[in-house]
């Protein structure tokens, strides 16, 4: 399917090339292959690997790609892969002044693949994992039947989001008991009562009913401690991976589903920042270096295509890219740290320049340590706000129509701030695996602002009740009241509780 570059091409990816390490870009070896627009359609619905599972969904996705490149509604310019060496695929009918624009972008993305620390812990040789995958699912296909491995997939698929995003970074497990406090955990309950010195005293100050009553209350605490897991797991696939009555066969695909689920995640949270990082790179090597005179209409509406925002909706190339070029001309300036933040005219923050040219420095350090998150949360300022016109936008019901919100400051950082955090999910924790001694699996929902949607939750509730084999409960806010919901393997139910 792949082709080797023309000679042309081989000459423009070498002169690009050449230009990306010279501003400091630091990749891995990069592979471009030409692709008809139907063979990268059908690449792309594969998520960028040529070798996947087989699986329903990516053909609809390839349907809805060749749908929209038809129709002239879309068209896929870059698609690169997080991979040692780096993948990266160009379209066969695209203009030369295209293939620069992609070239320089995907080094963009090379170097911010191989640097940002979400990128640490991910697997490099992906592509041979992601075939390793498919040749399994495929025995088990024709071991299993389609229709059964197929099901077990989609199920799962609806699960994929109950990962800890953060779980390569932190460690959240308790540590073992050591001999001695397993020991002590496992022995009878000692029960002291009020001390004294009086014998005559002691039933009177630790009466009979008083001393089981505390003989209860340390048991039941004991249970706690000991309950199933030890502590709230975020990692709910990896708890069913673990604990689930699976067969083995399912157990190795929702292994493998985790697996790719972890493989994206640094994606997703580095969304801004990398489409920005990429963005920033082959605007700089395009206009300072790469652009013939005849190209500049071609690459300008292109690049400004790319660029485009509409209300309600945020366009990560565009964000990423100014806050960017922002953060690079703060610290050319000086426009940071306490005299500048303290400094409240307004005339003398904008004329202010001391000269620093400590930019390109800066943003090579944050493209290293941040996320998403905390790349908003430390340089989304309120001149940067009042520069790019952001804003809350809402539907109207009544009028029918998008409208501005909200202008203040700092509703619009939290706000944004709100949609990245967790992708915007909902958090789910698993509580007990045994709950009331039943089998059953107790999640609770850590309500930070974000509501469950009802018929997600339902169905994820028969999902999960369908893997672990027992009733599942999901304990939320609704309303700001506690709710339990439920499903016992049939039918759903819910009733209220205390938080």
């Amino acid at each position: 399917m792949a082709r080797d570059l023309p000679p042309h091409l081989q000459k423009l990816r070498e002169e690009i090339e050449g230009y990306a390490r010279a501003f400091g870009l630091d990749f891995f070896e990069t592979v471009f292959e030409v692709l008809t627009y139907d063979e990268l359609n059908m690449v792309a619905a594969y998520g960028g690997f040529p070798n996947r599972y087989p699986h329903w969904r990516f053909g609809m996705e390839y349907d809805q790609l060749s749908k929209g490149y038809e129709y002239g509604l879309s068209k896929i310019y870059e698609l690169v892969i997080n991979n040692n060496p780096t993948y990266a695929y160009l379209l066969e009918a695209n203009a030369d002044v295209d293939q620069k624009l992609v070239m320089a972008h995907v080094f963009g993305h090379g170097d911010f693949f191989k640097n940002n620390y979400m990128f640490s812990r991910t697997n490099r040789r992906m592509m041979d994992e992601m075939a390793n995958h498919a040749t399994r699912v495929r025995r088990f296909i024709d071991r299993y039947g389609v229709d059964q491995i197929e099901d077990f997939i989609d199920r799962c698929l609806s699960l994929e989001n109950l990962i800890d995003y953060h779980a390569p970074f932190i460690q959240r497990k308790l540590r073992a008991l050591t001999d001695e406090e397993q020991e002590a955990s496992e022995g009878p309950v000692e029960v002291r009562g009020i001390a004294t010195d009086r014998e005559y005293m002691r039933d009177y100050l630790n009466p009979k009913e008083f001393m089981e009553g505390e003989r209860r209350r340390l048991e039941a605490e004991r249970a706690r401690q000991k309950r199933f897991p030890e502590a709230p797991e975020r990692d709910v696939l990896l708890f069913l991976v673990d604990n689930a009555p699976l067969e083995r066969w399912e157990r190795e695909i929702l292994a493998m589903l985790r697996e790719e689920a972890y493989y994206f995640a640094p994606q997703g949270q580095t969304k801004i920042m990398n489409e920005g990082w990429a963005s920033y790179w082959h605007s700089t090597i395009m206009t300072q270096k790469a652009l013939r005179d005849s190209e500049i209409i071609d690459y300008a509406d292109h690049h400004s295509g790319a660029m485009g925002i509409r209300p309600g909706a945020l366009n990560p190339y565009k964000l990423g890219i100014e806050l960017f070029r922002d953060i690079e001309d703060r610290w050319n300036k000086g426009r940071f740290g306490k005299e500048y933040d303290e400094c409240d005219d307004f005339v003398a923050r904008r004329q202010w320049d001391r000269k620093l040219g400590q930019g390109q420095q800066k943003i090579f350090e944050v493209r290293r340590h941040y996320n998403d998150v905390t790349f908003i949360d430390e340089f989304l300022s309120l001149d940067f706000c009042l520069d790019q016109q952001l804003f809350v936008y809402g539907f109207h019901e009544k009028r029918n129509q998008w409208e501005i919100m909200e202008r203040e400051f700092k509703q619009v950082k939290e706000k944004l701030l709100h949609q990245l955090t967790n992708f915007g999910q909902p958090i789910i924790e698993v509580i007990d695996g045994n709950f009331e001694n039943r089998g059953e699996l107790l999640l609770a929902h850590r309500h930070d602002g974000i509501d469950l949607k009802p018929d997600y939750a339902q169905e994820t509730l028969k999902n999960l009740a369908s893997i672990w084999r027992r009733p599942v409960n999901l304990v939320t806010r609704v309303e700001e009241k506690g709710v339990m919901l439920r499903h016992d393997g049939v039918e759903h139910s819910e009733k209220k509780v205390e938080l």
